[in-house]
This record gives C-alpha cells, structure tokens and sequence, in this order.
C-alpha cells in the first residue's frame, strides 16, 4: 500500500477575534491528504469560514495556539501572498468587486507570481479564453472589471476560473455553492471535479448536501462549536440532511455531559 503524504495538517489550532476572549476555533484537528476531497458541514457560527480565512492568512483572526502546515511547513507567520505561492487557494463566501481592474489583469498578474514567471498580455489573453471557455463564461469578461455587475453564479464560476487557472495543490471552497441555481451548481462542480488529481486536494465548506451530489468527497466532517466533532464518509453528508444539526449536536451535549 503507498503511504499517504500530508498537505495540510491542522494541530489543536484555537483562533480568536483579537477583542474577544471567547474563542472561534477551539483545539481543531484535520489532515488532508495529497489527493484527497474533504468536505466541512456545519451550522452558521460553528466556525467553518473562519478556519478558510486563517488557512488564507486573514489579518482578522488572532491565532492563540496550535500549528497549521501546509506540505509540511507551518503558514501562520506567512502572508497571504506566500501561501498562495505555495500553492494554496481560497475561493471566497462573497467574491469582492475591484472596479478599475479587468479580469484579464488581475489574473495575469496571479498567474505570474503564482509561477514565478513573465507572460505576454497577448500570451496570457488566449489562456485566459480558454478556462473561461471550460466555465461556460463569455470571452467578454476578460475586459471587464472583476466581479463588477456580475451575478451570483457569474462571481462563484470566475472564481473556479481561477482555480482553473493558478492550478493550486490545495484548494479551499468556502460555501461556493451558495446562491448557485442548478445549472451554475453543476458547472462550478464539473468545473472542480476537471481539476481533481493525485496531487491536488480540495477542502469543501458548505452547509448542505446538495453540492456533494456533484463533488463526491473522499471525507465528511462536521463542525460544531469550533471543533469537528464527527468525521466519516459520504454517507455522513446523507445523515446529516436527513437528521439534521441537532443529531450531532445532542450527541456533542451526551458526550460532554457529567
């Protein structure tokens, strides 16, 4: 049997808000294997997109113990521009608007840290057409301003554009799924699934099964109260639509109960 390499390996992190004392994340484990689809279910406040902002490096966040590694080196005194480097990546709950700048821009200038490398405008332009062609998005948007005036499902599809296009290892999709109709839904998810190897894993935050349906992952978890307090396979996603939160959570009470 080949032994599994770690890409991500998340040691009893605990996280705060830095003017609160009560913390978000509390003691959280997880491992993520090269190659590997997880997926993270939780009810709101449980802490799922604060774990993605830390693992991105948001300056929000105050981390008071515990280490993160990503392909084996501890991220968290690393800045965000470093972890994507790496090869680390975070498509966002809420993608934001950057009027002024073109998409064709903005990403030719990712792409090239990303890679290290200089890249023609006229080079990276018929790149670019080409992910935009895998997402079913016009060649239009490249000229246009990112994520300004763009529907829901248009900012969730440029973000797996650029999951496409900056090939990361490690790929974190915080609720991207939400507000998608059915046909943006399967094109983000074919558009995830394309990019799935031995080598790049991807961890799936979402509150509903419904994605899961399209982006079958190898690992469920479930959060509650900043911990993950469940782990198991598929069918725990099933469980939990039909159970709902409260299965978990009076099972979390019965285990900490005196």
């Amino acid at each position: 049997m080949t032994e599994k390499t770690p890409l991500l390996e998340v040691r009893n992190l605990w996280v705060k808000l830095p003017d609160e004392e009560e913390a978000i994340i509390r003691g959280l484990n997880l491992t993520i294997n090269a190659g590997e689809v997880h997926a993270l279910m939780g009810p709101n406040g449980s802490g799922k997109s604060t774990l993605a902002k830390v693992l991105s490096g948001h300056p929000g966040y105050e981390v008071t113990d515990g280490e993160v590694l990503f392909r084996g080196e501890d991220i968290l005194e690393l800045e965000p521009d470093d972890r994507a480097r790496m090869g680390l990546f975070l498509a966002f709950q809420y993608p934001m608007e950057v009027p002024g700048v073109t998409i064709a821009n903005f990403l030719r200038l990712a792409y090239q840290r990303r890679f290290d490398t200089e890249v023609k405008y006229t080079e990276f332009y018929k790149i670019l057409l080409q992910h935009l062609k895998k997402l079913e998005m016009d060649p239009s948007f490249a000229g246009r301003p990112v994520n300004e005036g763009f529907s829901g499902g248009e900012k969730k599809r440029f973000e797996i554009v650029q999951l496409s296009l900056l090939e990361p290892l490690l790929a974190v999709l915080d609720e991207t799924d939400s507000g998608l109709d059915i046909d943006a839904l399967k094109i983000v998810s074919n558009g995830v699934n394309a990019m799935r190897s031995p080598e790049r894993s991807f961890l799936v935050i979402t509150h509903y099964q419904r994605i899961l349906n399209y982006i079958t992952p190898d690992y469920v978890h479930v959060m509650v109260e900043g911990r993950i307090v469940r782990s198991g396979g598929p069918e725990l996603a099933l469980q939990l639509e039909e159970k709902g939160y409260d299965w978990v959570r009076g099972e979390l009470a019965g285990a900490t109960a005196p």
